[in-house]
């Protein structure tokens, strides 16, 4: 089985739709690692293109700030303001779907998680340290991490007690070849690895591989309809900077 692994879409719609046609025919389930909503300007619409695929999803830390389970007063100003946006302009459907999502999930060899596996809904993997001390806290070969919209791959150096950061080489197929490893996707609708394009990646579980990718998209057209709804100008800006 081939699976779609996706991440923060963060309400991105346009680099969303771009994503599915760019690996269309490739896959036949997908996994999405949380922040369906949040910073972007269409979070019904990417929540109701979820909703029509085979997916299994998890809850990120915006869809829970949408669904008012986080104190907003911790995010910065401008994603405190699009939490605010988003919450009341999501359908009550669409709310309800964001209600019912698990926060971690456990599959075959794969453990599933928005943030880490020791906090799965906030703790940032962004250095070899704190990912090792996140190797204890599944017992899974693999673990899918998004939250920090950086593609990247934790090796598990058990010898040494610590973790090796790899960066992706997109379009290459990755041989998983049992190694402990936490493996983040990157971010479909706000990069922030200094490449604007739309980041996911194809996992082959039958044949234990995973490939990157990355797809540019019309970040002008998802700017103007921030600028419509009058969301912060630094969310905007960001897009086409990969910030």
């Amino acid at each position: 089985m081939r699976i779609l692994v996706i991440s923060d879409i963060h309400a991105n719609y346009t680099a969303f739709d771009t994503v599915l046609g760019h690996c269309q025919g490739e896959w036949e389930f997908v996994w999405c690692l949380g922040d369906v909503v949040g910073y972007g300007p269409d979070p019904n619409e990417c929540v109701d293109r979820l909703k029509t695929l085979p997916q299994l999803c998890l809850a990120g830390n915006h869809d829970w700030a949408a669904l008012d389970r986080l104190d907003v007063r911790t995010f910065n100003p401008d994603a405190r303001r699009a939490a605010e946006w988003t919450r009341e302009t999501l359908t009550e459907e669409n709310t309800r779907f964001l209600e019912a999502l698990p926060v971690t999930f456990v599959i075959g060899d794969y453990t599933l998680v928005h943030a880490s596996p020791r906090e799965p809904i906030w703790e940032y993997i962004l250095e070899p340290m704190v990912a090792a001390l996140n190797f204890p806290h599944f017992e899974t070969p693999y673990c899918f991490v998004g939250h920090t919209h950086q593609p990247v791959i934790y090796k598990m150096q058990e010898s040494e007690g610590n973790a090796a950061s790899e960066s992706p080489h997109y379009d290459e197929p990755y041989a998983l070849n049992g190694e402990r490893q936490i493996i983040n996707p990157g971010s479909i609708g706000q990069p922030r690895d200094q490449n604007p394009d739309a980041a996911y990646g194809i996992l082959d579980i039958s044949n234990g591989v995973f490939e990157h990718r990355r797809v540019p998209y019309d970040i002008r057209s998802v700017q103007r309809r921030m600028y419509d709804y009058n969301l912060p100008e630094r969310l905007i800006t960001r897009l086409e900077h990969g910030l």
